[in-house]
C-alpha cells in the first residue's frame, strides 16, 4: 500500500492534518494504536487561540465550535486575597475561546468518517523505515498480521511518549528538557463555573486555577507535590483546599459536586531540535511539551500542522521544497516563544518548593507590578491570546 503522507497519531494533530492535506488533495492514511471510544472519552485542556479557532473554521469544523464555544475576553490574576483582571481583547484586539479539545476530537473524526478517509485505529506496534530515503516506510500489527505502507512523507504527529521521535537517531536530535518539581491535581464536575473568566491564583498554599469546559461544566486545579497519589484526594478534600487558595469572594460563591474526572499531570517544557529527519516531521506534543499553565499545548501543535501542511501541499502542487527545508526553523520560533512565555507565567504563579524568601517576594512584587502597569498586562495579553502566525 502507497500514501502520499503516512501519519502516525490519530489525535487532534494528526486528523487535523489528515483534513487540511484531504482539502488540498492530498492523500493520508493515519495510524492510531487507541480505539475510537478511548479518543472521544480523553479530557484535555479546551483554551483556544483566535488563530486556531480561524484554522479549525477553514477546515470545516467550526459549526458546532460557533454554537457552543464561550468567548473570553479577559482573564484574572489572583494573590495575596485580591484579583484582578488582565483585558485581553483592550490589550490586544483579541479574544480566547473555550471549547474542550475532546469536543475537537469528535468534530474531527466526525468529518473523517463522513468523508472516509484511511484512519486505521487499533493499529499495533508502529515502526517507522528508511526515514532518509525517499520512500519511507510505515510498518504495524493490525489483525494479526504485520502490514506496510511505503509514503512520500512521514508526519509524526503521536505525541510525547510516541514511537516518532524515538525513531531519529540519538546523533541527530537535540533535547531541551525543564521538569518542574509539582504537577497539577485536576477536578471535572457538572457545577457551574466560579466566575466565568479563568482566574490564576497565586497562594502561599500553592497555585490554583479555575476554569471550565461550558456554562454548567467546570474544571480546576490545584498545585500538588509531583509524586502526588490521586487517590489521596477525596473530593471534599480537594474542594476545601480550592476554597482556601482561590480569593475569598470567589470561595463564598463555589458551588461543589461529585468529580466524573480527578488525575495529577506532571509539568514539564520539552523540546526536541529539529523538528525533521529525512522525510519524518514532528508535529505538536512529539516534538514539545508546555506547562500547561499559558495554554499554549494545543495552540501549538495546530500551528505546526498549518505549517507542516503549507509546506507539504507547495511540494505536491508545484515540487517546492523550501517550505518543508524551512519547516523546524519555522515552527520552533514559534514554539520557543511559547515555551518562555508558560515558563513566565508558571514562576510567576506557582510556589516553588527551593524558593527563597527572597525569591517569594520578588514574585509578590511582580504580581503586584502587573497589577498596576498596562504595559506589563499588555505583554501578558499579547502571548496569552496568540502570538501572529507567520
Amino acid at each position: 500500500m502507497h500514501t502520499q503522507v503516512g501519519i502516525v497519531g490519530g489525535g487532534p494533530s494528526g486528523l487535523l492534518l489528515a483534513r487540511l492535506l484531504a482539502l488540498d488533495g492530498i492523500d493520508s492514511i493515519v495510524l492510531e494504536r487507541r480505539t475510537p471510544e478511548y479518543l472521544r472519552s480523553r479530557v484535555r485542556a479546551g483554551l483556544l487561540e483566535q488563530g486556531t479557532v480561524d484554522l479549525l473554521t477553514a477546515a470545516g469544523l467550526g459549526e458546532r465550535l460557533a454554537r457552543e464555544r464561550l468567548i473570553h475576553t479577559g482573564v484574572e490574576l489572583a494573590f495575596e486575597g485580591r484579583r484582578f483582571r488582565i483585558d485581553l481583547e483592550g490589550l490586544s484586539g483579541k479574544v480566547v475561546t473555550i471549547y474542550g479539545q475532546a469536543e475537537i476530537q469528535k468534530d474531527l473524526m466526525a468529518a473523517h468518517e463522513a468523508a472516509g478517509t484511511n484512519v486505521v485505529y487499533e493499529a499495533e506496534e508502529v515502526t517507522l523505515h528508511g526515514l532518509t530515503n525517499d520512500k519511507p516506510r510505515l510498518r504495524y500489527h493490525k489483525g494479526g498480521g504485520i502490514r506496510e505502507i511505503t509514503c512520500d512523507f512521514i508526519a509524526g504527529c503521536d505525541g510525547f511518549h510516541g514511537v516518532s521521535r524515538q525513531a531519529i537517531p540519538q546523533d541527530v536530535i537535540r533535547i531541551y528538557e525543564r521538569v518542574y518539581p509539582f504537577g497539577w491535581l485536576g477536578i471535572l464536575s457538572d457545577t457551574p463555573p466560579v466566575s466565568h473568566e479563568l482566574i490564576y491564583a497565586n497562594h502561599e498554599r500553592g497555585f490554583a486555577l479555575c476554569t471550565m469546559r461550558s456554562t454548567t461544566r467546570s474544571r480546576y486545579y490545584l498545585q500538588v507535590a509531583a509524586d502526588e497519589d490521586v487517590a489521596d484526594w477525596s473530593d471534599d478534600r480537594f474542594w476545601s483546599e480550592l476554597k482556601r487558595r482561590i480569593p475569598r469572594d470567589a470561595a463564598d460563591v463555589l458551588e461543589t459536586g461529585p468529580s466524573i474526572e480527578k488525575s495529577v499531570a506532571p509539568l514539564r517544557s520539552f523540546v526536541a531540535e529539529p523538528l525533521r529527519h529525512g522525510r519524518l516531521f514532528l508535529a505538536g506534543d512529539a516534538a514539545h511539551i508546555v506547562p500547561p499553565t499559558g495554554a499554549k499545548g494545543l495552540n501549538l501543535a495546530v500551528a505546526d500542522v498549518r505549517y507542516l501542511a503549507q509546506a507539504l501541499g507547495a511540494y505536491f502542487k508545484s515540487g517546492r521544497a523550501d517550505l518543508l527545508d524551512a519547516y523546524s526553523d519555522t515552527c520552533l520560533a514559534r514554539v520557543w516563544k511559547a515555551q518562555r512565555f508558560s515558563w513566565w507565567m508558571t514562576n510567576l504563579t506557582h510556589r516553588f518548593p527551593e524558593a527563597s524568601a527572597f525569591e517569594r517576594r520578588a514574585q509578590s512584587a511582580e504580581l503586584a507590578y502587573i497589577a498596576g502597569s498596562k504595559a506589563a498586562q499588555t505583554t501578558l495579553a499579547e502571548n496569552y491570546v496568540g502570538l501572529p502566525l507567520v
